[in-house]
């Protein structure tokens, strides 16, 4: 690579023999003085570094895992050619390991006068805005032995947005909410929903649902038929304590609850229902309501893409409350926390009366599939040992679900693949249950 000025300089003097070396530059010109010109005329023919102008265009917002591209559009006003290298500085989260080096190096050539454009491509490891740091630009001279160096700073923001991965799951269960609607198959009977309209009784219906009036008009028997109840209220809470910063396979167990969260959203809202957000611990960190059904899930990954474990513990009254407040009328409260035996013992059950006294409560957690392994694991005393923590603490989880389930709670335990789904079926349940 070539020297910068200074570093050429001194690498130059540096090759001056000891005994033509004084205090003035007679010696180094008498010996050196056809590459001191060169290097000063390669110094002078560089583009200045500082008149550049430097702007961005390009994305502003990417998935997690998607890459996002920023275009730098580098103009040189001067009246000399500009050749040099660039470095496009972002976070090192900006980059899966090892590709920061190619990614955010450039090589550019600008005539005078004119404008070049460079695409450096983000692939972000996780979520959050991910911002510009310096360009740094290193402009030669045509020997390339001078070089002159500085920094810009280009602002430009990136959101990353949570991945949405269950989102595979929604057609399967978009399918299913038809068939509680009525749209595929029977409509379906349930208290508390909506009456829709009759049809002729056939072997196998629920005799409840005959219409006797009607049946006296007519010659045949004739049964109500029901569809699930709309424009419910479900707020969806996102615990963001220290339990949901403790990482599960390769992610936090609060993007899980994420992912859940998202596909339970884009089911309701789909269903007719209104879905709002609340993220608390100590303190509300995020909150999204009353958004058009068109407008709920960009507005909640929005939100959530921002938000963060906090290495504290959640106040389990203070999200009691900021719940209760959030939603005033009867509703369906998703919790979406730990089943940790001391955060719900000591936090949670003592509020959850004033949660089910006013709204149905659905409480879903992220399992450790590591545990299920770990139980059944034999062959030596090791194996042994850890088989019988893992059944202790399936056996603490399954006691804590059950106090729960006492309380009036729906519970889904399910580990980070399988809780999104499984939480959409429990809100098709309640819903064909007419619990809604």
């Amino acid at each position: 690579m070539p020297l910068t000025g200074r570093a050429a300089l001194v690498a130059a003097l540096g090759s001056i023999p000891v005994g033509v070396w004084g205090p003035s530059w007679t010696g180094f010109l008498a010996v050196n003085g056809p590459l001191a010109i060169a290097c000063a005329c390669d110094y002078a023919l560089a583009a200045p570094v500082r008149r550049l102008g430097l702007s961005r265009s390009g994305d502003t917002s990417a998935r997690l895992g998607e890459p996002a591209d920023v275009t730098l559009t580098v103009t040189n006003p001067s009246g000399r050619l500009f050749r040099a290298r660039l470095r496009d500085a972002w976070p090192p989260s900006s980059w899966q390991s090892g590709t920061e080096v190619e990614a955010s190096r450039h090589r550019l050539t600008v005539p005078a006068g004119e404008r070049r454009r460079v695409i450096t491509r983000l692939r972000p490891t996780r979520r959050g805005d991910r911002q510009a740091d310096r360009v740094t630009i290193r402009s030669y001279g045509p020997l390339g032995l001078f070089a002159r160096q500085g920094s810009h700073h280009v602002p430009w923001t990136v959101r990353v947005l949570p991945p949405f991965t269950s989102r595979k799951h929604l057609p399967s269960k978009l399918a299913r909410l038809r068939e509680l609607d009525g749209r595929t198959s029977v409509l379906t009977r349930g208290e508390g929903t909506e009456f829709d309209s009759l049809r002729e009784y056939v072997p196998g219906d629920d005799t409840r649902s005959i219409d006797w009036r009607a049946t006296a008009r007519q010659t045949t028997v004739a049964v109500r038929t029901w569809r699930p109840e709309r424009d419910r209220h479900i707020l969806l809470v996102l615990d963001t304590g220290r339990t949901s910063a403790g990482r599960v396979g390769d992610v936090p167990r609060l993007d899980a609850s994420m992912d859940a969260a998202l596909l339970l959203a884009a089911l309701a809202s789909r269903a007719g229902d209104r879905v709002d957000l609340l993220a608390y611990d100590r303190r509300v960190r995020a909150l999204v309501q009353g958004r058009a059904a068109g407008d709920v899930l960009p507005s909640l990954v929005n939100a959530m893409a921002t938000v963060e474990p906090e290495l504290l513990e959640t106040d389990a009254r203070g999200l009691a409350a900021t719940a209760l407040r959030t939603a005033p009328r009867r509703s369906l409260i998703v919790l979406l926390t730990s089943l940790d035996t001391a955060p719900v013992e000591e936090g949670l059950l003592p509020v959850l009366p004033q949660l089910t006294q006013r709204h149905t409560v659905l409480l879903a957690a992220v399992a450790d599939p590591h545990i299920a392994t770990m139980a059944t694991a034999r062959g030596n005393t090791d194996a042994v040992y850890e088989a019988a923590a893992a059944a202790q603490a399936q056996a603490e989880r399954h006691r804590t679900a059950e106090q729960l389930r006492r309380h009036g709670v729906t519970v889904v335990d399910a580990t980070p693949d399988a809780l999104a789904p499984a939480l959409a079926d429990a809100y098709l349940a309640l819903k064909a249950a007419g619990r809604l």
